[in-house]
């Protein structure tokens, strides 16, 4: 029965262990996905507008950038 007790506490060791290197390491991979594709801003839909042959107004972006969360 003691041995029981014993795998039950490495297994849980070692799982929170791994859950806490998973967090870590999915975390420096989102930041550094992050850095490499930054979410669209005001400058890139001024420019799709611009490449579609039209000067967006001020409002137009405000509610492209409200539709999508960001601000």
């Amino acid at each position: 029965m003691e041995n029981f007790w014993f795998s039950l506490l490495y297994f849980l060791g070692g799982a929170v262990v791994g859950a806490l290197i998973s967090y870590f390491v999915t975390r420096k991979n989102f930041e550094k996905q992050l850095k490499e594709n930054p979410p669209i801003n005001e400058k890139m839909i001024r420019a799709m507008y611009s490449q579609m042959g039209r000067k967006p107004s001020e409002a137009q972006v405000r509610a492209i950038m409200k539709s999508m969360g960001q601000k």
